[in-house]
Order: C-alpha cells, then sequence, then structure tokens
C-alpha cells in the first residue's frame, strides 16, 4: 500500500461555536485528502493536506463533460468518546461501481479507507457532540484532463474532505411533504441512475426547484419509460408501509443502491417483518392510500437517515399518511440506526468501525 503523505496547516480554521446551528454542509474541516491519477502512472502521491482551494485550467475536463462521482458517509462521536464509521467499505465499493460506469479509473479500496480514516482522526476535533451532529464525509473523484473533447479522462483528482453537520431536512425527524415528479426524468435504465455521479443531481433541479416553490421539500421520481412506477426521491431510497408489510422500489439499474437502505432492509428482517422488493405503481400507492391501507412511509439515507414522509402530492391528488406524523415503523428503525451508529445500542450487525 502506498505511504500517505501529510502536511499539517498552519492556519487552523475557526470552528462552529453553535452545534445546534449546523445546517449541512456549511463548514470544512482544517484538511483534505488529495491523490492524483495519471496515465501511465495509475493512481499515485495519496497525501493529506491543508484544506484549500483546487487550481484547475478552465478547459479541464470535468468542467464541460462531467465525468466525475462521490460518496457520503459519516463519522460519528459516541458518548464514550469513541470515533465511529459506519459501513465505510460498503461506500468505498459503491464508488468503484461509479467509477466503472464513468470510465474513471478502480481506486484501491484499502487505501481510500486508510486515507478517510487518518483524516478522520486528524480533523477529530471538528466531530460535534451535539445530539443529531455528525462529521459528514464527501470522497469524489472528478477529471481535469485540459482538453475539450468528449473522451474518458487520463488525468484525475481524487479527493475527501470532511463537513460537520446537523439534520439534512429543516424538518429533521419531523415528516417531510414529497410531491410526485410527472413531468421530468431523473434517470432510466441503461443510464447512470445507479451511479452516484452529480450529473443526476444537475438533471433533478429543475422538478426541486417547482416542488419547493410549491412548498414541498423534495421530488418523489417516476420511472423515465412509463412515468408509472415509483423510484426514489431525490436524496433518498423510499420504503412503502401496506398492509402491514413493508415495499420499495426494486433496484434495477437507475436508482441507487442505498447503503442506508441496504441497512434499514436488514434490520426490519431482523425484527420478522416482511420487506419486498418490488415495482410499486403511483397508482397502487394512490389506490392503498384511498382504501386505508397504507400506514406510513419514509425515505432512507446517509444524509437524512430516515426521513418520515407526512405528505404525498400526486397532481391533484393529496395522500395525508398517518395524519402527517411519524409512523411506529419509521421511529423505530431511526432509533435503532442511529443507535448503532452513535454507539448507543449493541451492534448486532458488525457494521461499526471503531477509530
Amino acid at each position: 500500500m502506498q505511504k500517505i503523505a501529510l502536511e499539517m496547516t498552519k492556519n487552523p480554521r475557526q470552528k462552529p461555536l453553535d452545534q445546534n446551528n449546523l445546517g449541512f454542509g456549511r463548514y470544512y474541516t482544517d484538511h483534505m485528502f488529495l491523490m492524483n491519477y495519471d496515465e501511465g502512472q495509475g493512481w499515485h502521491s495519496p497525501r493529506i493536506v491543508p484544506y484549500g482551494p483546487i487550481s484547475l485550467e478552465p478547459s479541464a475536463m470535468c468542467l464541460h463533460y462531467a465525468q466525475e462521482v462521490f460518496e457520503g458517509l459519516k463519522a460519528y462521536r459516541a458518548k464514550d468518546g469513541s470515533i465511529r464509521l459506519f459501513r465505510p467499505d460498503r461506500n468505498m465499493a459503491r464508488l468503484n461501481i461509479s467509477n466503472e460506469r464513468l470510465c474513471i479509473p478502480q481506486i484501491d479500496e484499502e487505501l481510500a479507507l486508510e486515507a478517510l480514516k487518518k483524516l478522520v482522526k486528524i480533523d477529530q476535533d471538528w466531530i460535534p457532540t451535539a445530539e443529531g451532529t455528525s462529521l459528514y464525509i464527501r470522497p469524489f473523484i472528478f477529471a481535469v484532463d485540459p482538453h475539450v473533447g468528449v473522451h474518458p479522462a487520463n488525468h484525475l483528482i481524487f479527493c475527501i474532505i470532511l463537513s460537520p453537520v446537523g439534520a439534512y431536512y429543516p424538518e429533521g425527524l419531523n415528516p417531510v411533504k414529497i410531491y410526485v415528479e410527472e413531468n421530468y426524468v431523473r434517470a432510466v435504465k441503461g443510464g447512470t441512475g445507479f451511479a452516484k455521479t452529480g450529473g443526476n443531481y444537475a438533471s433533478s433541479l429543475k422538478a426541486q426547484d417547482e416542488a419547493a416553490a410549491a412548498g414541498y421539500t423534495q421530488v418523489l421520481w417516476l420511472d423515465g419509460i412509463e412515468r408509472k412506477y415509483i423510484e426514489e426521491v431525490g436524496t433518498m431510497n423510499v420504503f412503502f408501509v401496506i398492509d402491514g408489510e413493508i415495499v420499495t422500489p426494486a433496484i434495477q439499474g437507475s436508482i441507487l443502491e442505498g447503503i442506508t437502505r441496504m441497512s434499514a432492509m436488514e434490520i426490519l428482517r431482523s425484527w420478522g417483518l416482511q420487506v419486498h422488493e418490488r415495482p410499486i405503481s403511483i397508482q397502487e400507492l394512490a389506490q392503498a392510500s384511498d382504501q386505508g391501507r397504507l400506514s406510513e412511509a419514509f425515505g432512507t439515507g446517509t444524509a437524512a437517515v430516515i426521513s418520515p414522509i407526512g405528505e404525498l402530492k400526486w397532481g391533484d391528488k393529496l395522500m395525508v399518511l398517518n395524519n402527517g406524523e411519524i409512523g411506529q415503523i419509521s421511529q423505530k428503525l431511526y432509533d435503532s440506526l442511529t443507535g448503532i451508529q452513535w454507539g448507543s445500542l449493541p451492534d448486532e450487525f458488525g457494521w461499526t468501525v471503531k477509530l
């Protein structure tokens, strides 16, 4: 494994004073990890350096053709003072899945994990301790060839930055209002929907902007072919409780295979609950709502962990779930997942990594 060089900052950044008002993605720590890729040399020069601007040519290919991928995970400060990561190996494995789709050379997952752990340890004083807070970790890779021409990059940068964060949604654990999108398409099978790449999010901005203007927190996407089947929310996978059974859209190449989604299903099944991965049409959901069979819904994701859904708007139809309150399953799942992540509950699954 390559040795990771270290350059400590001589000008520490000001830490946020109010941990209860961190927001999400507003503050960044003292250091970052960098590694370069050059054709013929491979990935090289892994290093931790002071956080700061990255110099790019105006012709850098990432600015013109969006060849980039990223990941998101968190570090948690447990009550005993230890630092914990949640399934970080899964994030690095998924990063390589995205790399393959975007024609980015595979990274050494073991080296990337070692770099991530070392960076978090160095900046561990930035990990907030207020309830519900954590240190968000953003690994990302982007093309830097100074060439205006469409082809896979020969030169790239792999970077990891850290950010102390609070709740992703202003509502926190209060149920969010979701707008079902019918006019725009985010992804289709054969596209990049299963990869974590910026283009997926850029294509969602128009719908998200319109939903926000109508008073909704996020957009629920339908499939790009028939505009019939539920896929995912812009920042979360989704689950529905229908007739006491939990259903979630199947992974078929157009939605992200979420690590929190995977973990939620394992926990739910360990409780003896039925969890089905299958196509779910918006019509089926509306009918279940009309008949009183849709008892609750929630989203799963690294940023929000569990986000209960209190309202769905599909055209002129408004579906209010569980009287707009958090459901029993959503609450229990949130308590279980965060309990494992923050170390207040035993990790029976072996998911956490202590630093």
